[in-house]
């Protein structure tokens, strides 16, 4: 469904490819979280699979597109949630009768049950909200248009700490087996329990690319007074004790994945090894 092949880009001025010989490979059904500290190329990813970018090397393909070449059959497939969210000063109304039809499975239904997570009314008018409150509609907006693809950029960003629980039900409730989401953040713990896919990138490329049951099957991740003796392969003192990972053996039983014990551990492990 998004595959990049040997992808690379270089932003006007910089001494620095942001994404260098970059090769990535999606399936559709997924939840994938995109993880990568600031700066290692996670924005630029989802402009380069939006069309916003052009590759100064390699090829993108979604859906069999280009996507620099901006074809409307392909812009009615992506919609890009960017960081910084610009609405226009008008009603909710009005905002979605001048942009719905561009999206072709575009539901009222679901756009009002998004809403409704979010404790937004219909008839709000986006210039009288928040920060906080316009990034819930344009959110709220983004996953009632059924696009085959969803990219966003740090969605959790400016939301609160109930908003970003609703976000997590509403990005559930609207998933389904032909659609591909990729959430690009930092804040890992903002996407715990809700991805099926882990990516974890930094400025030479892929560090891990795995489901979240193959991790399962892989690793244990606990909290304990005390570190257990043997297996341990990262873990940092916390209040009260230790947040650990360790290899799992057949008799231990499947843990939920820690994403941030995961990214600290990749990072940790690639930090030794330059």
């Amino acid at each position: 469904m998004i595959t990049l092949t040997d992808v690379s880009y270089r932003y006007s001025g910089s001494k620095r490819d942001s994404i260098a010989d970059f090769s990535m490979d999606l399936s559709s059904g997924k939840i994938v979280g995109l993880l990568g500290a600031n700066g290692a190329g996670k924005s630029t990813l989802l402009y380069l699979i939006s069309g916003l970018l052009r590759p100064t090397a390699g090829t993108v393909n979604v859906n069999g597109f280009d996507p620099w070449d901006r074809d409307p059959d392909f812009l009615s497939q992506v919609f890009l949630v960017p960081e910084e969210i610009n609405v226009p000063a008008i009603a909710l109304e009005a905002y979605v009768k001048a942009y719905s039809p561009f999206y072709p499975n575009f539901s009222e239904e679901s756009l009002h049950e998004a809403l409704s997570h979010f404790n937004l009314s219909p008839d709000i008018h986006l210039g009288a909200l928040s920060m906080g409150q316009r990034k819930k509609a344009f959110l709220a907006f983004a996953l009632a248009c059924h696009t085959p693809v969803l990219l966003m950029d740090e969605p959790t960003n400016g939301l609160d700490i109930p908003g970003k629980s609703e976000f997590r039900k509403a990005v559930v409730k609207t998933m389904n087996d032909e659609r591909t989401i990729i959430i690009s953040t930092h804040q890992v713990r903002d996407l715990d329990q809700l991805l099926d896919h882990v990516t974890i990138m930094d400025n030479n490329g892929i560090q891990l690319d795995e489901s979240v049951s193959a991790l399962q099957e892989k690793f244990v991740f606990g909290l304990s007074p005390m570190l257990p003796e043997t297996g341990v392969i990262w873990s940092e003192q916390i209040m009260g004790g230790y947040a650990y990972m360790k290899m799992r053996t057949p008799d231990q039983p499947e843990t939920e994945v820690n994403l941030e014990a995961l990214f600290n551990y990749i990072y940790s492990k690639n930090k030794n090894h330059q």
